[in-house]
């Protein structure tokens, strides 16, 4: 009887060793949620996440999401289930519509224990974030970038071979502390620039132009070759005094960073902002720029654009590269990117604000879910999702999504609808795989062009940075005036043939209404930014 005993003892403890061990490599449920396998979440399988250990959360917490979104559907969606089951983490995404987010983010962040664990700062500036933070509404990422293996590794450990030596430095508070988690990696490489009819070019043997010179040179070969053509058209109005103006490094009227003298200036009085303005007069003079740049419409300007010989170039978005060429009715029109007309290109940040984390017990949890989520295997969730359930791999290496086949750059507004992908708010990374970087092989070759430098590589991104009460309000009572002003100033000196006794007039009149205040603002913070550290 005793031996019988312990046997049947022996028995149930190797039924529980087995039970424990199957728990262990099996599904399980913890708080309502099912929590992915072990083998489930090998990084063979689910993409690399660093040192993070899945699941984050063992209770099943749930962790709130502030959203600018008009899709409602978010939280029974095949992406934000999966994200559930590998992180453990009741993922509950609040969706607000886009139109009325920052008032009601405003209002969720006033009475604090309403306020979401996440936060999506959409239309906040850096020094309303950081209010936000002083006030104790937001963690302070840093504090934990030891328990971030992904945020550290790309933005501090890696920075410089990133590309993004000093950038968290844009969204830190003057006393040194991150009230944000970045996003990374969301952006094309090339998104705008000067486009031109290659077609033409190549019947006339006319080369693309390499400098402002020859820049000058090809219109005025297209509008011999054409005469009742203008050569350049261009849709953007009075914006096109900030287009030109990338290739003189400025950014239109407003406040620029020289790398040369490390110091802010003033780009509507600056000398090169001069040269942009008589360069455009001149293309204006000789009508080798559209006479209506100024007034011009969307639909005038496409209709320019898609004749066969009314204009051809322009400065815009590398979309219309094949919506042209597809939809002209002329034989053989083909639309591609171009040089910039001098220096280098603009291309958009590589990172920018992408969470704020609600203070409290939760908020290393949370920290760490924007961390997944900046992971190679967050980026690949939220922007592919799961091989074999919501994509396959096309030959080619790209996402295929399953119920778009055959269709080259998905919608991401089509994905989040149909899987939850791409949620503003949720994601902190894009894998370069997914829908966003199909690029047609117009728009490869435009990124190729300025990848490899050919076309003179892109302007270095300027300093993000963050002002005291005092400097805010000096800049508050001047920049507006100012850029209504410059406005005004380079209309009239375009189209009333103005020059140099004009312009000294001009600089005069901005340094009154408050250009050499703003300077100075400018460059007491840039002090400040180049004291952080991280």
């Amino acid at each position: 009887m005793k031996r019988f005993s312990k046997a049947i003892l022996l028995l149930v403890c190797l039924a529980m060793v087995v039970s424990l061990f199957a728990g262990c490599a099996g599904n399980r449920t913890v708080g309502g949620i099912e929590i992915a396998s072990r083998s489930e979440l090998s990084p063979s399988k689910i993409g690399d996440y660093g040192s993070l250990k899945l699941p984050l959360d063992k209770e099943g917490t749930t962790i709130r999401i502030l959203c600018a979104t008009d899709v409602t559907s978010n939280n029974d969606s095949v992406i934000i289930n999966e994200l559930r089951r590998r992180t453990g983490i009741n993922v509950q995404v609040q969706a607000v519509p886009v139109a009325t987010y920052k008032e009601k983010a405003k209002v969720l962040i006033a009475t604090k224990e309403e306020m979401p664990e996440i936060l999506y700062p959409s239309g906040f500036s850096t020094d309303e974030v950081n209010d936000f933070g002083h006030q104790g509404a937001f963690a302070n990422t840093l504090a934990y970038k030891d328990d971030l293996p992904n945020f550290k590794k790309i933005f501090i450990d890696e920075a410089e071979e990133r590309g993004l030596a000093g950038t968290i430095k844009n969204y830190m508070s003057p006393d040194g502390k991150l009230y944000m988690f970045p996003i990374y990696d969301i952006n094309r490489d090339v998104n705008h620039g000067m486009l031109y009819r290659k077609d033409i070019f190549d019947k006339h043997g006319i080369e693309m132009w390499h400098d402002k010179d020859s820049f000058i040179e090809v219109l005025r070969e297209l509008k011999r070759l054409y005469p009742n053509s203008t050569p350049f058209a261009s849709k953007t109005q009075t914006t096109i005094f900030r287009d030109i103006g990338y290739s003189w490094g400025l950014n239109g009227y407003n406040m620029y960073f020289d790398e040369e003298t490390s110091s802010w200036k003033y780009g509507c009085i600056d000398p090169k902002f001069k040269e942009v303005l008589d360069f455009i007069k001149l293309l204006y003079n000789e009508r080798l720029l559209d006479p209506e740049f100024l007034t011009a419409t969307q639909n005038a300007w496409t209709n320019k654009m898609t004749q066969a010989d009314k204009a051809f170039v322009t400065w815009d978005w590398i979309g219309r590269l094949d919506q042209f060429t597809d939809s002209s009715t002329v034989p053989g029109y083909d639309l591609r990117y171009g040089y910039p007309i001098g220096g280098k290109v603009v291309t958009l940040a590589k990172t920018g604000m992408g969470s704020c984390i609600k203070s409290g017990p939760t908020e290393l949890l949370s920290l760490k879910l924007c961390d997944y989520l900046l992971s190679d295997s967050g980026a690949q969730l939220l922007t592919m999702g799961i091989e074999g359930v919501t994509y396959n791999l096309r030959e080619d290496g790209r996402a295929e999504y399953i119920g778009f086949e055959g269709k080259r750059g998905v919608s991401i507004n089509d994905l989040e609808e149909k899987y939850g992908m791409y949620i503003s708010g949720v994601y902190k990374r894009f894998d370069r795989r997914s829908s966003y970087y199909d690029f047609t092989a117009r728009e490869q070759e435009a990124q190729d062009m300025m990848n490899n430098k050919e076309g003179g590589g892109y302007l270095p991104q300027d300093p993000v940075l963050s002002f005291t009460p005092e400097e805010r309000k000096i800049s508050s009572q001047y920049s507006a005036g100012i850029s209504k002003a410059a406005e005004e100033f380079a209309t009239k000196y375009v189209l009333n043939n103005l020059g140099d006794k004009e312009w000294n007039e001009w600089v005069a009149k901005a340094k009154r209404l408050g250009a050499d205040k703003i300077v100075e603002v400018c460059n007491a913070a840039q002090v400040r930014y180049d004291q952080l550290t991280i």
